[in-house]
């Protein structure tokens, strides 16, 4: 008995699960493009690792003309119900809103007080959006600071991001390694996580341009949203710029046609020497009617259940109520730490 008790005790334990923080921005619709790029990755590697899945509605207020109170309530709650309809299960991993965690604030004030100004000049996403907006609010500017705490809160391994966003994880890697320098051991460095096909859909309207939540809510004809009917996706394939042609190889199609061929690639899984056999020298229209039904199929699965998920009261209040107590349990201890070592 007691040879067994020592054999068990020196048995190795299991490996540690990688953990994972992943959000998006509660502002515009979820499309096709996100599903590809992010939601869909999610739920394939759910089970592998320890995933933290957050609605990122503080962020949303970095351009504040654009916010309606009532419309981001309802559409952090939609998000979090796609999240689910995706496939992402709430009970094994953790579903939250930012705000809920007043830990995300806090440590963002801390990382910006070590953030040094030329950083955040360098961050194209700023010149990019300060560009579009006649008054800029220093959110804009310093928001990088907050999206780094949201992924240092959890100690996260890794982050999920498309090729726009790889220069925020390299800044959050920055931050946390200078902070732990000045300061002493706090935060673990994250790596990003990339998808290399698919990851990057582009608009239907112009296939030079990557697939926009902003842009889907604007014009028509530009995504395929998560919640749109089939005859709203048939018209916005269909519509889809493409060229005059019939070229329907990979390599030498035009943008419209490549990112069709990529859409079905991903979404069927198919090798790409049966995708060209299948379309090539077929014209455009027998491609965008076969990439029309597999977005169709694909939706119907997330669409009935978010039906039933919007339909039962108190559901989702319950789960972000829960989801918060989770994240808070994780997010508080790093954050006891950071203060610690600072001083606060």
């Amino acid at each position: 008995m007691v040879e067994g008790q020592i054999e068990s005790a020196q048995t190795s334990a299991p490996p540690r699960k990688k953990i994972v923080l992943s959000g998006v921005q509660p502002t515009g619709v979820l499309h096709i493009g996100n599903y590809i790029g992010a939601l869909s990755l999610w739920a394939q590697q759910q089970h592998e690792f320890k995933n933290y899945f957050m609605i990122a509605d503080m962020h949303a207020l970095t351009i504040p003309e654009n916010i309606k109170a009532k419309e981001l309530r309802a559409s952090s709650r939609r998000v979090a119900a796609l999240y689910i309809a995706s496939g992402i299960d709430p009970e094994e991993n953790v579903i939250f809103l930012q705000s809920a965690l007043p830990a995300h604030p806090y440590l963002a004030w801390i990382l910006g007080c070590v953030t040094p100004m030329g950083w955040l000049e360098r961050m194209t996403q700023f010149k990019t959006k300060s560009g579009q907006t006649e008054s800029v609010g220093t959110g804009l500017f310093t928001y990088p600071a907050l999206q780094a705490a949201d992924i240092l809160l959890y100690q996260a391994d890794y982050v999920p991001v498309g090729e726009d966003q790889r220069q925020h994880v390299e800044l959050t890697r920055d931050i946390a390694a200078r902070f732990n320098h000045l300061f002493g051991k706090c935060f673990r460095l994250p790596e990003g996580l990339y998808r290399s096909t698919g990851a990057r859909v582009m608009g239907f309207d112009d296939p030079t341009a990557k697939m926009s939540k902003s842009l889907a809510e604007q014009r028509s004809g530009h995504a395929v949203n998560l919640l749109d009917p089939p005859n709203v996706v048939k018209k916005t394939i269909m519509s889809a710029v493409t060229d005059s042609g019939n070229e329907a190889r990979f390599e030498h199609a035009s943008p419209g046609v490549r990112n069709l061929l990529e859409l079905y690639e991903v979404l069927t899984k198919e090798p790409r020497e049966q995708i060209e056999g299948r379309f090539h020298g077929q014209g455009y229209g027998s491609l965008k009617k076969a990439v029309t039904e597999v977005v169709v199929e694909t939706l119907r699965p997330i669409q009935e259940r978010y039906q039933q998920i919007t339909s039962e009261p108190g559901y989702l209040d319950d789960l972000l109520a829960s989801g918060a107590e989770r994240a808070g349990e994780v997010a508080n201890r790093t954050l006891a730490k950071a203060r610690q070592l600072t001083g606060l």
